[in-house]
Formats: structure tokens, sequence, C-alpha cells
């Protein structure tokens, strides 16, 4: 193979290559490496062993990982890694009754994410962003019933190809500080695609039509993009 073509047959494969990091962590992965070779160099190394520790611990949080999306056109897939802690239909939560997405009430399935869980957040289904709702609030325990209502949050609202409308709220935790949404009013958005991801322990909570068929239950460890949570 010439030389030239060579080059561009390997800056090719170079672009198909994915460093399987958030992109939102190098910042902190930066600057704990920094920080440890800061006190390596001291000679403190009691210390420099546990930023190190430390810093696998921040790269370990932002792995992002490929992930197999089911083929399915009727299958609802999870946006988050963690453990299903609601999954029944309500009729009295804020949210839906704010979109009206059923006229009295919905499906609500929430994934409840730990600090060891992967914090990329994935697209349930594809279809349309009608808008996207951020609303500032308190930092209770992402795992208590009363973060739905009361912590910082950001609503993402999307109308399926199939003309159903779901929602997929992002809600901060008690660590957690800082949601981050990529997608925008008007986007298409396509299955088991990241959308966004909320730092350092959190929840996620999917509405859906009251029609959908649920295929997980309490306890359940689901995976983003992977886990089907229901079919339409």
């Amino acid at each position: 193979m010439p030389q030239t073509s060579y080059l561009k047959h390997f800056a090719l494969e170079q672009s198909d290559m994915r460093i399987p990091l958030a992109r939102e962590g190098y910042p902190f992965i930066l600057a704990s490496i920094f920080v440890t070779i800061i006190i390596w160099s001291l000679g403190m190394r009691g210390l420099s062993y546990i930023s190190f520790g430390i810093t696998i611990f921040i790269v370990s949080f932002f792995r992002d990982p490929e992930r197999q999306i089911p083929s399915r056109d009727d299958s609802i897939v999870s946006p988050a890694d963690g453990k299903i802690i609601i999954a029944q239909k309500v009729t009295e939560d804020r949210i839906g009754d704010r979109f009206k997405i059923c006229p009295q009430e919905t499906i609500k399935i929430s994934i409840f994410m730990n600090v060891f869980n992967v914090h990329v957040n994935r697209v349930p289904a594809s279809g349309k962003v009608l808008g996207v709702f951020y609303n500032p609030g308190k930092f209770f325990s992402a795992d208590k019933d009363k973060a739905s209502l009361e912590n910082e949050q950001n609503a993402v609202l999307i109308e399926a190809k199939n003309g159903k409308k779901f929602i997929v709220n992002q809600i901060a935790g008690l660590i957690a500080r800082r949601i981050v949404c990529y997608t925008k009013q008007g986007n298409i958005v396509e299955k088991g695609k990241r959308f966004g991801m909320i730092r350092f322990g959190s929840r996620l909570d999917v509405y859906l039509p009251v029609d959908c068929k649920i295929k997980v239950a309490l306890g359940d460890k689901v995976r983003a993009g992977s886990s089907i949570l229901a079919y339409w």
C-alpha cells in the first residue's frame, strides 16, 4: 500500500476509535492526575497513594462503554445504569400531570444510580424532542420519593415515531450537583444514543403512556441503552 494511502487509511481508522470516557470527565481526571504527580514529587508517598486511588475512582465514574442496542422498534430501553426503585402506574405525579402525556395516569419507572454506576444517559426511544425543561431545586437523596418533586431536575419531553409522548427526567441527588443535557427542542434523537449525564450519584424517572407493557420490576438492575424497560 502506498504511504499516502496507508496514512489516509490509518486516519480513517483513528477517527472511528473512541476513548470510553465521557468528555465531561476530562477536567476532573486531568486535575486529579496533576495533583497526584505533585504530591508524589514532594515525597508524600502515603498521600499520593490515596490521591491515585481517587483518580482511579474518577476515571471509573466517567467511563462510557459502548452498548448493544435492542433492534425491536417497539422496545423502550433504560436511559441509565442502576436499580429499579419504582415501576408502576401513577396518577398524582407532578411531572406526568404537567406534560399531560396521559389524561389520567401514566407509567413511572425510576432508576437509581449509585456512584459506582455508569452515569452517561441514553435515549429510551427514537423520536423528536418537543422540549427540555430545567427546574432548580434541592438535593435530597435520589432514592427518596420526594426527590421527584423537590430536587433539581431536567425533563426531556419526546414524541416517539409512533406519535406517543414520553418523558425522561434527570434528577440530581444528595451528592450530584451537575445535570448535563446535550439535546434541545427540535432535535431528532435515536434510541440508545447518549443525551446527557449526571455527575456523582443521581436518578432518572421515565414516564410512559399507560398502555405500555412494563418489563422490569422493583430491584432489577438495568444498563443504559441495552436493558428493555417496556414495550409500546
